[in-house]
């Protein structure tokens, strides 16, 4: 009677020894002061994930310009923030949100709106 039991408890140990939860790592990132118009720089150890493929809703006015989203960083991650439609600025085009290799870090360079 002891033998099954003991076979049991010794395959259940080596069947749940590979079952390991780990919450998603902390990626390194630090603020490098102010950017262009005061927005903060933020330099991550890790490169950001491969962008999603947005379905662009219907133009809700018209003249509308569709701001894609990007990779934004947020609690110690990579977080999507997703695309809008924004009233347009004349005078202004729009610099997208983007990520760039510097040195082995990368850098998030702040979108915004650009006077041509």
């Amino acid at each position: 009677m002891l033998q099954p039991r003991l076979s049991i408890v010794s395959l259940s140990v080596v069947v749940l020894s590979a079952c390991v939860v780990a919450p998603y790592p902390y990626q390194a990132a630090y603020y490098s002061g102010a950017g262009p118009a005061g927005s903060v720089v933020v330099v991550a150890d890790t490169p950001p994930p491969a962008p999603y493929v947005e379905v662009v809703p219907a133009i809700p006015y018209a003249g509308a310009v569709w701001l894609g989203g990007y990779w934004g960083w947020n609690g110690g991650r990579h977080q999507w923030v997703p695309g809008r439609w924004e009233q347009p600025r004349p005078g202004y085009s729009w610099r997208p949100y983007a990520w760039t290799q510097h040195g082995g870090h990368w850098q998030l360079n702040a979108g915004g709106w650009v006077r041509h």
